[in-house]
């Protein structure tokens, strides 16, 4: 079981939800912290009642088309608290496409590691602008909480690429210009 598993159960822990319930708070209220699609919560509820952490039935409320709703077992609750108390003890490690694609930047240009290395810039100072408008939620510090875990996350990617990274890069570029420049001159 992954980090959406514990989600997907705490969603169902507060509360029994049908999937289209469970979707809509993910997308309106927990947008900011995850970024699971409806295919894969669907996905990941049908392993969980499987598994029997979860009961499903189907319910139907007038000339409505049946709908399923979720709700969390015994066995369920036991699993949220161990996930809980794993995650929220164990550092994360860091592992994304875009840390990957560090490991390659010497097969690109100089010119082009500055651009892109811009680029990414622009773009985390537009994540961060997103999350510092992000609503709080009186009623739960646990989501303000991982809000603002995000928003620190992303203000240390971008201070590191703004004041190590990028000034390195671009002495490269520069180191690379007069390397070329100097030997045209000797010839």
């Amino acid at each position: 079981m992954d980090e959406r598993a514990l989600l997907l159960l705490g969603i169902l822990k507060v509360q029994s939800q049908h999937g289209y319930q469970i979707n809509e708070f993910i997308e309106r209220t927990l947008g900011q912290v995850t970024d699971m699609k409806k295919p894969t919560a669907y996905a990941i509820l049908d392993r969980l009642s499987q598994a029997g952490y979860i009961v499903v039935h189907t319910e139907q409320e007038g000339n409505r088309p049946p709908r399923k709703v979720y709700a969390i077992t015994g066995a369920g609750e036991r699993l949220f608290f161990d996930l809980l108390r794993a995650y929220l003890a164990q550092p994360d490690q860091p592992s994304s496409a875009g840390g990957i694609a560090l490991m390659f930047l010497d097969d690109l240009s100089a010119d082009e590691r500055v651009a892109l290395v811009r680029e990414r810039i622009e773009k985390l100072e537009e994540q961060i602008a997103r999350y510092e408008r992000a609503p709080k939620h009186e009623h739960s510090l646990g989501v303000d909480v991982a809000v603002e875990r995000q928003l620190h996350m992303l203000r240390a990617e971008r201070d590191w690429l703004v004041s190590a990274l990028l000034p390195r890069l671009e002495r490269g570029a520069m180191e690379a210009t007069g390397e070329v420049a100097s030997a045209a001159t000797q010839r």
